[in-house]
């Protein structure tokens, strides 16, 4: 049999992650972008990436997830588009069949995943407040002069954390300031952040949640090491004697989901229709010129914007209406 490869695209509001399996679930290759406010141009760069490496793979299927998920699926062709939850516990359960609870803190959002006997029955997702986000860390850390890629190693050097009061990132920066003026160590302040945003997460997101062990921690936020050790000692009784879970690649999991769930649609359509072909649109993607435009309907008061997204010269998508009059139909 000819090996099968799942394309799986997770495109949030910061950063961008692309995953290609084979049909035993094994990470060919993946990428991870900022996207830097052009989330088209991000993903054509991610796939552009991989086909240097890889070539042009035969990719049997195709999704996307993330808050994007929509857009990135008519720019590639996807078969699919899911949401965030159900592609973060697919391959939480994937890596680890026995996990019970699935912590995700991405740059602009976060989220926890109670899962039971491979099945999600609850689920809490903070998109609203920053305060239990990447963003937090971000911001904060350029409040003393140190990179996201600096922070958990700085912080961890801590010895006597400083107590950051306030659950709002403006409250905390704040308390930042008035820290700096006394004098407190930069990596005390640091870990200190972490702490707070560890304690936002469980208030948030966690009341009245039975979390329970075995916890996987994904999400871009994962590599950082203070922030890591602030979770392991906050949900310490919820642990109960194990270790926090973070896998390999626990910043490309909801693209690796992604590529499951095509995965399983493709599988699903082979047998209901006898549909082999993938509608993802190929490894041009990169090539191809895409441009984004908008006008206002004045067709009712909503006066809605529309937006138009254009595939050298024809319009292959629209979204932005409140009704369906400008919705464009395509085939999947």
């Amino acid at each position: 049999m000819t090996e099968q490869y799942y394309l799986g695209i997770d495109i949030g509001s910061i950063t961008g992650k692309v995953a290609i399996i084979n049909q035993d679930h094994q990470l060919i290759d993946r990428v991870y972008l900022r996207t830097e406010g052009q989330p088209i141009v991000c993903i054509k760069k991610a796939l552009k990436e991989i086909l240097d490496r890889q070539g042009a793979l035969p990719i049997a299927g195709a999704a996307t997830t993330g808050s994007g998920r929509k857009l990135i699926q008519t720019i590639v062709g996807a078969d699919i588009a899911r949401d965030e939850i159900t592609a973060h516990a697919v391959a939480a359960i994937d890596y680890c069949p026995e996990v019970q609870t699935v912590i995700d803190i991405g740059g602009q959002d976060s989220k926890l995943i109670l899962i039971r006997n491979q099945l999600v029955v609850d689920f809490a997702m903070n998109s609203i407040c920053a305060a239990g986000t990447g963003s937090f860390l971000d911001k904060l850390g350029d409040q003393l002069g140190v990179t996201i890629d600096e922070f958990g190693s700085c912080a961890i050097c801590s010895s006597k954390p400083a107590s950051i009061s306030g659950r709002c990132t403006v409250f905390a920066e704040s308390d930042i300031i008035t820290k700096k003026n006394y004098g407190y160590k930069k990596e005390d302040i640091l870990m200190g952040l972490c702490y707070r945003l560890v304690e936002n997460y469980k208030t948030n997101l966690g009341r009245g949640k039975k979390i329970k062990s075995p916890i996987l921690f994904q999400g871009g936020v994962a590599k950082n090491q203070g922030i890591v050790k602030a979770f392991s000692e906050i949900l310490a009784e919820e642990l109960n004697g194990d270790q926090l879970i973070i896998p390999e690649n626990h910043d490309v999991m909801g693209a690796i989901g992604a590529a499951i769930l095509a995965q399983e649609e493709m599988e699903l359509r082979q047998v209901q229709t006898k549909r082999f072909t993938s509608s993802f649109l190929g490894w041009e993607i990169p090539n191809i010129d895409y441009q984004t435009s908008s006008f206002q309907c004045d067709h009712c008061e909503n006066l809605c914007e529309i937006l138009e997204i254009i595939r050298e010269g024809e319009v292959i998508g629209r979204w932005g209406g409140k009704c369906s009059r400008w919705d464009i139909k395509q085939e999947r």
